[in-house]
């Protein structure tokens, strides 16, 4: 069975590039690359581990059919942490890139930030659970307290940084799936 299209065909799905899958799944983007064009097989641990980063399993992946799940448990999240960066992404429904959003919870240890963002299409909603954050947005710096939330049409360059000395937890969605 040539898996290359069917994983290629989920990732396209889910809105995710090569390269974003080859960082969820710790592999390379060539890697993935081959994959996709049956130039190279994953080893079955290999391919779980991208199975789960796409929302799926071994067994659904080769089902003919897959049933939508609605109650997702703490082990179908996804979760990654960047200790340079002093995040922790934790993807809370792993299956969101088929949807039209996907939510997120940001975890921002002090004086860190995320990633500066470009512009892209879509609408960002954030409501912080705990600390707070400075949302930039463009050149505007607005601060967002714990209890209060955000929304913003990616129309220029943003990212969330913690100029606190309190961890910041930030419910996060994104429509379409960005993250």
């Amino acid at each position: 069975m040539e898996i290359g299209n069917k994983i290629k065909d989920l990732r396209i799905r889910l809105g995710l590039t090569q390269e974003d899958l080859a960082d969820r799944a710790e592999l390379s983007k060539g890697f993935i690359s081959q994959l996709e064009r049956d130039l190279t097989s994953p080893s079955i641990a290999t391919l779980e581990e991208i199975l789960e980063c796409l929302g799926t399993t071994l067994k659904d992946f080769f089902a003919d059919v897959q049933e939508q799940k609605t109650v997702y448990k703490k082990q179908d999240m996804y979760i990654k942490t960047d200790e340079e960066q002093g995040t922790e992404i934790v993807w809370l429904l792993p299956k969101a890139q088929g949807c039209s959003l996907e939510p997120i919870l940001l975890t921002l240890e002090p004086k860190h930030s995320t990633w500066p963002d470009p512009p892209h299409e879509g609408d960002e909603f954030g409501y912080v659970l705990q600390g707070a954050v400075t949302l930039h947005l463009g050149d505007k710096k607005l601060r967002v307290k714990r209890g209060e939330s955000f929304f913003y049409s990616p129309k220029h360059s943003h990212y969330l940084e913690n100029t606190s000395g309190q961890t910041a937890k930030i419910l996060w969605v994104s429509s379409p799936p960005s993250f």
